[in-house]
């Protein structure tokens, strides 16, 4: 299927691009029109620098970070992140402090938790919440849910890709979005036009991938 995937480019930066691939596809809850292959742009050190350097803008200026929960395997977009908002020369407000980088794990009742030794670092911190795409919202609400738990304080929200900005009640900084994408869709598995038109699903995505059916 990748062979009939295409390039989206970030406008301010085109070395940062995501694989699009139409088709039919499916999760545990929705059904969807394109696959986002995402993995370069958080695995590649030099790539994931430039994302960093992105999704950090929003922030240098204005607010105060001390953790970055990172979730969806973007940790290294993360670590640069917080690389960047210490740097002296781009970044006044948090010059001088230290920023931690952590990620959740999820307990035996698959809900999100943090260790004991990391709880200290959500606890009355301000947190930057960093996800690889938003496109139900339900990682989205479970990463909320789980930081107002330990006691978080929400200082931003950041994504690689946000489908429907505008449908949530919380204000995203993403690189792209739904819009970028030709005729992108999320489908309710029973109100699904692709099934109703007869055609079978290509593939389930999994994390960092999808496997063919």
């Amino acid at each position: 299927m990748k062979n009939k995937g295409f390039d989206v480019s970030l406008t301010k930066n085109p070395t940062i691009k995501m694989k699009v691939v139409p088709g039919h596809f499916t999760t545990n809850s929705f059904h969807l029109s394109h696959y986002l292959d995402l993995n370069n742009l958080k695995t590649n050190a030099s790539v994931a620098r430039d994302v960093a350097r992105e999704l950090a803008l929003p922030y240098l200026t204005t607010t105060l970070v001390d953790t970055i929960v990172c979730m969806e395997g973007t940790e290294v977009v993360g670590a640069y992140m917080a690389e960047e908002l210490l740097l002296e020369s781009t970044s006044a407000i948090n010059r001088g402090r230290q920023i931690h980088v952590v990620m959740p794990v999820s307990n035996v009742y698959r809900k999100l938790v943090f260790q004991h030794d990391m709880q200290e670092l959500i606890d009355n911190r301000n947190i930057l919440l960093l996800l690889s795409s938003i496109s139900s919202g339900a990682t989205l609400n479970s990463a909320l849910e789980c930081l107002t738990y330990y006691g978080g304080r929400i200082a931003g929200i950041s994504a690689l890709f946000n489908a429907y900005p505008e449908q949530l009640e919380h204000k995203i900084n993403s690189m792209f979005t739904g819009d970028d994408i030709p005729g992108y869709q999320l489908y309710s598995p029973n109100k699904c036009p692709i099934c109703s038109e007869g055609r079978k699903l290509d593939a389930i995505i999994i994390h960092d991938g999808y496997i063919k059916i």
